[in-house]
């Protein structure tokens, strides 16, 4: 069996795939790239790396093939150990383990496991359906050496004005309107003054009639009962002590049930950055507190729990 396409399945959805006792397989986030010497833009990626050091079991890929293939989690953990053995012994030989839309593993000189990834697919499902493209640079200096040599060999054509035969009467007549529209203008504005008087006059007598017949209020300030609010300031968490993480949400919630049943105010704080839920004890605003919390649960209950700050 090839762990190929099961790790390449997961590495859509999670940060960290890890083969149990051989590696983990690491995804991060690589924005769009512009390359200035060719003219090529790449979308969003995620850029892939191997980590040897991370080689605990937490679940995920033997979980995915079960699933996948119906049979139990014990069969498919020992169907990840073949697998690895004969990694191992391809790698002995100096072979590379080449996974299909993932990468290729061998041995440098000093026998540490060198990484190079296929770079064919992009796992980041947010630039599905992108891929990268070449624009060609868009040269404006010959445009515009263009534009100019069309305008200078433009020619220009000059039109004579043509001049009127008799510019006195022209005149005449303009001089006529203007003194007819004199004498209409002054008319307009006499007969606009008498109507605003009149009108001035009578609404000047309307708002006095109203003056002397309104009733008016006492205007002496009104006396308003106290209210008191008491806005109590919420603590912040910023200080938990950490029960543990987990890559499957279920049992990060499993764990935070009996957490509670045994009377701590257990909760889910989130993912870290290889996409495990992380479960706390309890979470407190006070540090000094936390650390008491921590030294209490590490002397009666584990000492795998530690202090988070956030």
């Amino acid at each position: 069996m090839t762990l190929s396409k099961p790790i390449s399945d997961l590495l859509y959805r999670y940060q960290c795939v890890t083969i149990p006792g051989f590696g983990a397989f690491i995804t991060n986030y690589q924005p769009a790239k512009h390359n200035s010497a060719d003219h090529s833009f790449s979308p969003p990626s995620k850029q892939l790396t191997f980590n040897s050091q991370l080689v605990t079991n937490d679940g995920l890929l033997a979980s995915y093939i079960a699933e996948c293939n119906g049979i139990s989690f014990e069969n498919a953990m020992d169907r990840i150990e073949e697998q690895i053995k004969l990694w191992w012994k391809e790698l002995d030989k100096n072979e590379d383990v080449v996974l299909e839309k993932v990468g290729a593993l061998n041995l440098n000189a000093e026998g540490n496991l060198i990484f190079t990834p296929a770079n064919t697919v992009n796992y980041l499902t947010a630039s599905f359906g992108l891929s990268s493209f070449t624009s060609p640079a868009v040269n404006r200096e010959v445009y515009k050496q263009e534009a100019e040599a069309l305008e200078n060999s433009t020619p220009l054509i000059i039109t004579p004005e043509r001049r009127s035969q008799s510019p006195i009467l022209r005149y005449a007549a303009v001089g006529l309107f203007l003194v007819a529209l004199g004498f209409g203008v002054k008319e307009i504005n006499d007969k606009n003054r008498d109507l605003q008087q009149v009108v001035g006059t009578q609404t000047q007598e309307i708002v006095e009639d109203s003056i002397q017949t309104a009733t008016f209020f006492d205007t002496a300030p009104m006396e308003l009962p106290t209210i008191s609010i008491n806005i109590a300031k919420k603590e912040i968490k910023k200080y938990f002590v950490v029960a543990g993480a987990f890559r499957v949400k279920n049992n990060a919630t499993k764990k935070i049930n009996q957490l509670i049943a045994q009377g701590y105010e257990a909760e889910l704080i989130g993912t870290n950055r290889y996409g495990l839920h992380q479960v706390s004890f309890a979470g407190f605003a006070d540090k000094d507190e936390a650390l008491a919390s921590l030294r209490e649960i590490k002397r009666n209950v584990t000492r795998e729990a530690w202090l988070l700050t956030k």
